[in-house]
């Protein structure tokens, strides 16, 4: 019957305790066996030991099986075997922490456990806990990843770099994996620890620089950083670059989180974000969309349940939200994040963030992330001197520093950074459902000289300006994304006229295009703006503004935004920039929405833009939902949910954006009376005739040349009453055999004043 006896009740049956000894006694049978050399004691101590696995655990010394324990604050240490039976009383080296013996009647390492009496420490009282030691498990990053991880090839770093919890040997835990190859030790701290580095350094896996430990009963949810103790000799405190979750600021550490499963690819959404889709971008910053009656964030699921549902009504295709990764300081609104692999803590956890995503899926919405590979913040603990060398930085500032943004450049030409980021995109795009990512200050990235004077710069391996690095990446990663993740899109701000940023690369990655899906329309924001801002007195002597755009509309897959940079820092709103009386300035915007749902290109629209917020974005604070209750503000918005629903609803206004088979102009000389006319074209046939007229004077029976003969009405007249116009319109109009603007046929309408008109053949 003891043979039976539950294991649990055999802690009570444990061996009579030993004769006191010396605390620097060995076992009196092997002398000494399991000491240790002064300078690797030393070592240990100060946590400088570049191979602990090597002398911590359980070691055949060929004379003996000996046990070493690193324990600061322990005061008594035990070896148990698995059933919690006490094999021996490990004694402390000297004054040390270090716990040494000989094990007896054992020839070969088997598992154990340890009973570590602790003495009270740093407020916690003196107690006693079984504990699994990290350094009876081995290495546990395959030889393959190993491979492809020092050959910078291996497309998701993030399966086995960071923390991942675990179950080895059946023991539950956490395995650590950083990368740091120049560093002398890493260690793994955190609140499972004391933040002690000396008990959990880490083995150094020499073929490819990463350093790994499993660290026993360390769960989801318990706080850690990586000590390094760097090649230039001091320590750093890191955040995990591979964190999956970190502490809401100004807390910095990194947070055990569950890696999540992976999202199947979804046909549903890669023809939702095709170049022949209807697509209009709805830009957010989730801090200040909407607060709760405290003044609060709303949270992800809070979101989920009021952003989601209003960004459907309002008839757009996609939430774009500003960056999301964590970030430290609010003020930058995510664009110099620390942790590329967390969303931020600010409004929940990573699985409130799936929810949110999953969420917008299925009220039909597709979801893109603003996301920053341009540049990251130089704080202590974050990437930079990562392991006391520039390790993802340049070392020159000339190549690896920002002087606009004060923020550090990543070193492209790394293969591991480059991993480190590629994996990043898949990682959004599979582990969270993103549709796709806007990638930030592309233009900073492909040119040395960017926002550098003379001397500032160093020129590539050819002598010339580009940024030869940055370009194989860009290419890298729109390759990976578009062949890994065909479901997903990638979108570049850039603002240079750098050629076929939209174009796919050679399959070398070497030359051809950086291979996105679309390119934000600088030039057509500044033009266009610009030409809006002006008394439309004065339009006429500046018409070639609001029609250059269409001069290169087809030379990249455009996508036309009026986002977030145009309504802060002393810009004003949309509405502020506009000129004339307040009913004027509405009339003016009004006509521009009209005008840019016309125009090829998919659409951007920032947060609050869509009911004329009447000053400059404030992201300290709620949108004034307010204006909503004057009735020029809510017509704006009417307007904007109407323009979505004829966009989405006619192919002519969306499904050639991207060819110039889908326009074509019909009237766009008439600088005198600021008028413009084109059409639109699906393939089947089917036309949409679009007229700005841009000043503020009425125009009766005024022709104008259509390419269909039959019966015209009006899809959208921006001067409707219910948007808050004069109501200036035209009934159903019959088209006559009157050749104009070089058609078969005209028509004659009525213009309103400072209005766009979008006209079908039914």
């Amino acid at each position: 019957m003891a043979s039976k006896t539950p294991a649990a009740k055999t802690p009570a049956r444990k061996a009579p305790a030993k004769k006191a000894a010396p605390a620097t006694a060995a076992p009196a049978s092997v002398p000494d066996i399991g000491r240790v050399d002064p300078d690797t004691l030393a070592a240990l101590m100060r946590a400088d030991h570049g191979d602990p696995f090597a002398v911590l655990g359980m070691h055949h010394t060929g004379v003996a099986l000996v046990m070493r324990a690193l324990l600061p604050t322990a005061e008594r240490v035990e070896l148990l075997d698995v059933h919690g039976r006490c094999l021996c009383e490990l004694t402390r080296q000297g004054d040390s922490d270090l716990f040494t013996g000989a094990v007896p009647r054992r020839r070969n390492p088997f598992a154990y456990r340890l009973r570590v009496q602790w003495r009270a420490h740093d407020g916690q009282p003196a107690h006693t806990t079984e504990l699994e030691d990290p350094y009876r498990f081995p290495a546990l990053i395959t030889e393959t990843d190993i491979y492809l991880l020092a050959e910078g090839t291996h497309h998701r770093p993030y399966e086995w770099l960071g923390a991942h919890l675990n179950t080895v040997d059946g023991v539950a835990g956490t395995r650590f994996a950083v990368w740091a190859p120049s560093a002398r030790r890493v260690s793994v701290v955190g609140n499972f620890n004391q933040w002690d580095g000396r008990r959990h350094m880490m083995r150094l896996r020499h073929e490819c620089g990463v350093w790994e430990v499993f660290v026993p009963q360390v769960g989801e949810g318990d706080l850690y950083k990586f000590e390094i103790l760097g090649a230039d000799g001091a320590v750093h405190s890191k955040a995990d670059p591979f964190a999956f979750r970190a502490e809401i600021r100004p807390q910095t550490a990194s947070v055990v989180q569950r890696l999540l499963p992976g999202v199947a690819i979804s046909e549903q959404r890669q023809r939702a974000n095709a170049l022949d889709a209807p697509i209009s971008v709805y830009e957010v910053h989730l801090g200040s969309w909407k607060r709760n009656g405290d003044g609060e964030w709303l949270t992800y699921r809070e979101l989920a349940e009021q952003l989601v549902p209003y960004v459907r009504d309002m008839g757009f295709t996609h939430i774009e939200l500003l960056p999301i990764h964590e970030h430290p300081f609010d003020g930058s609104w995510g664009y110099q994040p620390t942790g590329l692999y967390a969303p931020t803590s600010r409004f929940g956890t990573p699985w409130d963030f799936r929810a949110f995503v999953d969420a917008a899926h299925e009220a039909g919405l597709g979801v893109i992330l603003d996301w920053v590979p341009a540049h990251f913040p130089t704080d202590a603990f974050g990437l930079a001197n990562f392991d006391g060398t520039h390790l993802y930085e340049h070392a020159d500032p000339r190549e690896g520093f920002h002087q606009d943004w004060n923020t550090l450049i990543y070193n492209f030409g790394r293969s591991e950074v480059r991993n480190y980021l590629v994996g990043n995109a898949l990682y959004w795009i599979e582990r969270y459902g993103i549709d796709g990512l806007r990638v930030d200050a592309v233009a900073s990235m492909l040119y040395r000289d960017y926002s550098r004077k003379h001397g500032e710069w160093i020129p590539n391996k050819d002598g010339g300006r580009e940024n030869l690095e940055a370009i194989e990446f860009l290419r890298r990663v729109n390759h990976i994304v578009g062949t890994q993740r065909p479901e997903a899109m990638t979108v570049a701000e850039e603002s240079t006229a750098f050629p076929m940023v939209t174009r796919p690369p050679s399959p070398d990655l070497q030359s051809g295009g950086l291979g996105f899906h679309f390119k934000w329309n600088m030039g057509w924001m500044n033009d266009t703006l610009s030409y809006f801002a002006r008394d439309p007195l004065y339009r006429k002597y500046h018409h070639d503004q609001i029609r250059f755009s269409l001069m290169y509309a087809f030379s990249e897959n455009f996508l036309l935004p009026l986002s977030h940079d145009e309504v802060v820092h002393g810009k004003g709103s949309l509405l502020q920039k506009m000129p004339g009386d307040e009913w004027q300035k509405f009339a003016n915007l009004r006509a521009y929405y009209g005008f840019m749902w016309g125009h090829p290109g998919k659409k951007l629209l920032f947060m609050g833009c869509e009911f004329g917020q009447s000053t400059e974005w404030n992201a300290a604070a709620s949108l004034p939902w307010h204006l909503l209750d004057q009735p020029l503000h809510r017509g704006l918005q009417r307007l904007v949910r109407d323009l979505n629903a004829v966009q989405r609803h006619y192919p002519a206004l969306h499904q050639q954006d991207v060819s110039p088979d889908g326009f074509a102009w019909i009237s766009h000389a008439d600088a005198e009376h600021s008028v413009l006319v084109f059409e639109r074209r699906a393939a089947n046939g089917q036309r949409v005739v679009v007229i700005s007229s841009l000043t503020p004077v009425v125009h009766r029976g005024w022709r104008i040349g259509v390419p269909t003969a039959g019966v015209w009405r009006e899809l959208i007249n921006t001067d409707l009453t219910v948007y808050g116009g004069s109501g200036i319109g035209n009934g159903l109009m019959h088209s006559e055999p009157i050749a104009w603007h070089d058609q078969a046929q005209s028509i004659t309408v009525t213009l309103p004043p400072l209005a766009t008109l979008m006209l079908v053949c039914d």
